[in-house]
């Protein structure tokens, strides 16, 4: 029987869970970030997502995690060992990547943006510009010689959606999705407008400025995260839409640092 491997991002909104055989991503799931489940409650959120899928957990002996949120990472590693009986690979420093960073400060470099870098660079000829719908949208540039060489960080939809929301008090909680039309005839509308074309716009206009900083040869734009299949058609820069490259980018990263 074929062994699988399990991928996990841990984002500080959700999780997103993949399971490869070889180098087919068998299944994908994504779950709520919350600082508080234990192992055991892991096991049981996991064990019946396998379930869903009609997959056996018992085939997979390894696990790759990255994580931007701490708090949460314990109870994934004692979950891999208690599970898998294995200690799962954690992306950070002494970590190889195949992604040379050309930052001031490496170890600033979150885990995620460095896995969406290496998914990129397992399927695609750089240099390119990575678009991350998250929490944080964050905008990285990939050199031609792969090169991590910065980028830029903004408040995501939802974030901004729910400042709006909480802190305006005449505005109401909204549904993130396209508007009718981008001039808004009522506050709902108008609110989703401004959150749709307004964050097509900034990433258009923060991948004009790279590319005008860059010069020629000009980088493909690959979009992934949440919202990165709604945002993609109203801009005008964004190349490709990738949903699965940062547990492609785990995997390939995996696939540098075990030997069997």
């Amino acid at each position: 029987m074929t062994s699988c491997l399990l991928v996990v991002d841990i984002g500080n909104t959700h999780i997103v869970l993949g399971v490869f055989e070889g180098a087919k991503l068998m299944a994908h799931w994504r779950i709520a970030t919350k600082q508080k489940r234990t192992e055991d409650e892991l096991a049981i959120i996991i064990n019946e997502l396998f379930g869903l899928k009609e997959l056996d957990i018992k085939r997979v002996n390894d696990m790759v995690i990255s994580c931007v949120s701490p708090p949460v990472l314990p109870s994934f590693i004692i979950f891999a060992q208690n599970t898998f009986s294995c200690e799962p690979l954690v992306i950070g420093p002494g970590v190889k990547t195949g992604v040379s960073i050309n930052i001031d400060n490496p170890r600033e470099v979150g885990a995620d943006r460095i896995a969406n870098a290496a998914g990129a660079l397992a399927s695609h000829k750089p240099p390119f510009i990575i678009v991350d719908f998250g929490t944080a949208i964050t905008i990285d540039m990939i050199s031609a010689d792969s090169e991590y060489m910065g980028g830029a960080i903004v408040p995501g939809v939802r974030l901004s959606l729910n400042a709006l929301y909480h802190h305006a008090a005449k505005l109401p909680e909204v549904e993130f999705i396209k508007p009718p039309s981008v001039i808004g005839r009522n506050t709902v509308h108008s609110m989703q407008s401004g959150a749709y074309y307004g964050y097509a716009s900034l990433v258009d206009g923060i991948v004009s400025r790279m590319k005008e900083h860059i010069g020629p040869p000009y980088p493909m734009v690959i979009a992934t995260g949440g919202e990165a299949g709604l945002i993609a058609p109203a801009s005008e820069t964004i190349t490709i839409v990738e949903d699965n490259l940062t547990l492609v980018g785990l995997r390939a990263i995996h696939e540098k640092n075990r030997t069997r």
